[in-house]
């Protein structure tokens, strides 16, 4: 029988360094353990120059879990997308719970970017993300990085490292690496929340 995505197997699951993906064709719950595993040092977020003009220009707000359900329901408005109805209810639980977390983009009233995870004592698993404006994601995830460094947390995972994560300063580290990384980073005491980052004009190079 197929086994159900509970909370407590889920956190329990990432805690050990793995994340469930539905097979694409028969929707079966697969497990992944990278070797490489790919994040996202938080003090070594790439700010290109056009995204930085961006930034200057500040002309978002960021929230939080404002409205998780848009933002995973944006990450999987897509052609190809490994966010399925399992995925969505066990993140919804997860969110209300108090475990998993939307980093929202906003303009004026309508929501135009963001990424989701999930936050356990000081590492943060970011699942996806999606723009519906130019740079809207990257924003989404320089902010989550500044918030989350503010915040102490050690660790951002992104699962698989892509040409377009890359750009922004994303690496591959040894499973080993990463499982150390994450086993200290699990015994911090720390609070994704509340938002300690908001969107001031940008000031770095770039």
């Amino acid at each position: 029988m197929p086994i159900k995505l509970t909370s407590e197997l889920l956190l329990a699951a990432y805690s050990h360094g793995y994340f469930p993906m539905p097979h694409p064709v028969t929707e079966e719950m697969c497990w992944f353990n990278p070797e490489p595993r790919a994040i996202l040092p938080l003090d070594g977020f790439h700010v290109s120059r056009s995204l930085a003009r961006t930034l200057r220009r500040s002309p978002f707000h960021i929230r939080i879990d404002h409205d998780f359900a848009s933002v995973i329901d944006g990450c999987a408005n897509r052609e190809e997308t490994w966010i399925n109805g399992e995925i969505r209810e066990a993140f919804l639980r997860l969110h209300q719970e108090g475990h998993a977390h939307s980093f929202e983009v906003w303009s004026d009233e309508a929501l135009v970017g963001g990424t989701y995870g999930l936050a356990l004592g000081g590492a943060f698993f970011a699942e996806s993300k999606f723009h519906r404006v130019r740079d809207a994601s990257k924003i989404a995830l320089y902010y989550l990085t500044e918030h989350l460094r503010n915040r102490g947390f050690e660790l951002l995972e992104i699962q698989f490292l892509t040409p377009h994560l890359a750009t922004l300063g994303a690496i591959e580290i040894h499973a080993t690496e990463y499982q150390r990384r994450l086993q200290h980073a699990l015994r911090q005491n720390v609070q994704f929340t509340p938002l300690s980052v908001l969107p001031l004009p940008f000031t770095g190079e770039g």
